[in-house]
């Protein structure tokens, strides 16, 4: 449970600094940071595996189904 909050806040600040940089003009490091998201999104809609919260779930000693 904490894990999945966890996740979507980090998700949350991650694009708070990806806007952050477009609008210093950072162009460069904001289309890398965009793109690690929409790669990690992807496998997570492809394949139903989300690292960033596998990871988290083994931290928190979370009960994990799919692991």
């Amino acid at each position: 449970m904490i894990s999945e909050r966890l996740q979507r806040v980090m998700m949350g600040i991650m694009l708070m600094i990806i806007l952050y940089l477009y609008n210093t003009q950072e162009m460069a490091l904001a289309n890398y940071l965009m793109g690690f998201m929409i790669g990690m999104i992807s496998i997570w809609a492809v394949f139903d595996f989300c690292p960033s919260l596998w990871t988290f779930k083994k931290v928190f000693k979370e009960e994990c189904k799919k692991c």
